[in-house]
């Protein structure tokens, strides 16, 4: 990657006046800073829709868009909607955080009006984006029509001859819920012109999008009740071991993550067709690709189904580099990908990262134990590696440093020369985009210097996650852009 400095900040945090950010007028006027401020590159957290949890890495689809993204106001400059279709509804009371309940109440029911205005008059151009999107957008719409019609059931809980996908019923489906199926492949359609015109202005500006793609599919996905053979499912598709970490310092009992895992023999088999789909629809959506879990593909924690945490378990062998020759043929030699390789890293998944070819990811907050020479100092960054003060599973770095052991913030204070003057945020920026890593990430909670309630996520925590929203875009301004671009020069970012 070439040398530069980006921002993280997911597309539902940022400002508006409908309960949740979307891909409208606030995304864009974010470009514009990041193009003042000197930035190469966006990183968002996966924009699959969410489910249970709202969480990104829990998606309905591995291919979909989140609705909850597309923009109203973009849809009534087209003429799918009126500005009282939408405009005095309840989204939630607060500016700051994000109400799921009252978006997923109120969202499609506004979606519906735009596509009952739109299904004649754009009845080409949907029909165009589900040719070209055949692989995954049927199984997708079936999905989504079946799981609301049976209330929102798990798959797994629809007719037996529905869950086995067996022709007759999958034609019956079509027949009764041929409308519903219809609804979902335009919202879909909306998704993806919407934001096909974001990234389109971001790239104009000379700003590349880092997306993120978790490596594992949802239990309750479209993924898993049409390709169950690519998952180690039982004859009734219930998964027979189910991912996540095992305990460690940070958690006692592991993390339970509970997605069904990979037949990675069946997918040898078949040349990895499902993940090189994968991978190119991913390709095709961002300019670069951030994998999550990529220890994954060496190898796994296996933990089997219905146990209540992560303690049993046992590790079992990844593909290894056969995966990643086949990348390497069907994708690219140098395809644009980022392994998120943080936690307990062996030596074998050090040497499958050298032979990927991928850079690593780096993160100070894990860097400052006196006494050791962590590969998470600035001063160890090896070049090809994408480095952060802190991801979207960390606290924020206020946040974090006001909970620091006073010896760790000691040593953080001398190795960083940090001053009140200057100000923590912006101590611990310089030394981020100072170091060899080509590529720094900032979070934008970071930028800002916000406390820990800005968080975005608490890893094995259910509730208040993914909630975090900017009150306002006022806070992009000139100064801040002029101060970001003025250290970005200076390090030949």
């Amino acid at each position: 990657m070439e040398r530069g400095s980006g921002i993280l900040m997911h597309i539902s945090s940022f400002p508006g006046n409908y309960g949740i950010g979307t891909m409208g007028s606030e995304a864009h006027r974010f470009v514009d800073f990041l193009q003042k401020s000197g930035q190469k590159y966006w990183q968002i957290l996966p924009i699959g829709p969410t489910g249970y949890g709202d969480s990104p890495y829990q998606s309905f689809s591995t291919f979909a868009g989140n609705p909850y993204f597309i923009d109203f106001d973009l849809l009534r400059e087209d003429g799918a909607l009126n500005f009282e279709d939408y405009a005095y509804i309840d989204w939630g009371g607060d500016p700051g955080t994000v109400d799921y309940e009252k978006i997923f109440n109120n969202k499609f029911k506004v979606l519906k009006i735009a596509y009952d205005r739109d299904k004649v008059r754009k009845k080409g151009e949907i029909d165009k984006f589900r040719v070209e999107n055949s692989y995954w957008i049927e199984n997708y719409a079936m999905f989504m029509a079946l799981k609301f019609d049976s209330g929102l059931k798990m798959y797994r809980d629809w007719d037996d001859d529905i869950v086995r996908r067996e022709p007759d019923a999958i034609v019956r489906v079509y027949n009764r819920l041929d409308d519903e199926i219809n609804f979902w492949v335009y919202v879909q359609y909306r998704f993806y012109e919407q934001w096909s015109g974001l990234k389109s202005y971001a790239n104009k500006q000379g700003i590349k999008i880092i997306g993120d793609i978790p490596i594992y599919v949802a239990e309750d996905s479209a993924d898993a009740w049409a390709h169950n053979e690519v998952l180690m499912l039982d004859p009734d598709r219930t998964p027979i071991k189910v991912a996540g970490c095992p305990p460690d310092g940070y958690a006692p009992k592991g993390q339970l993550w509970g997605n069904p895992l990979y037949n990675w023999d069946y997918l040898a088999e078949t040349g990895y067709e499902w993940w090189i789909k994968r991978l190119s629809a991913a390709l095709n959506m961002y300019d670069i690709v951030r994998i999550d879990h990529f220890r994954g593909f060496d190898a796994f924690y296996a933990i089997e189904y219905g146990k209540p945490d992560a303690v049993e378990g046992e590790w079992l062998k990844g593909p290894g580099s056969d995966f990643f020759n086949r990348v390497k043929q069907e994708v690219g030699e140098t395809p644009p990908l980022i392994a998120e390789d943080l936690g307990t890293i062996t030596d074998d998944v050090r040497a499958l990262l050298r032979f990927s070819g991928m850079p690593g990811m780096k993160v100070m907050q894990f860097g400052f134990t006196p006494g050791e020479d962590s590969d998470y100092l600035p001063h160890n960054y090896p070049k090809n590696s994408v480095a952060y003060i802190g991801t979207h599973d960390n606290d924020t770095l206020k946040g974090w440093f006001e909970t620091l052991p006073e010896h760790m913030r000691g040593f953080a204070v001398d190795y960083l020369r940090l001053t009140k003057e200057e100000g923590l945020n912006w101590g611990f920026i310089k030394s981020l985009l100072g170091s060899a890593a080509d590529t720094a990430i900032i979070t934008m909670q970071d930028i800002l210097d916000l406390g820990a309630e800005a968080r975005m996520n608490t890893p094995s925590t259910m509730g208040g996650n993914w909630t975090w929203r900017l009150g306002s875009t006022d806070v992009f301004s000139d100064e801040l852009a002029a101060k970001l671009l003025k250290i970005a020069k200076t390090y030949s970012r």
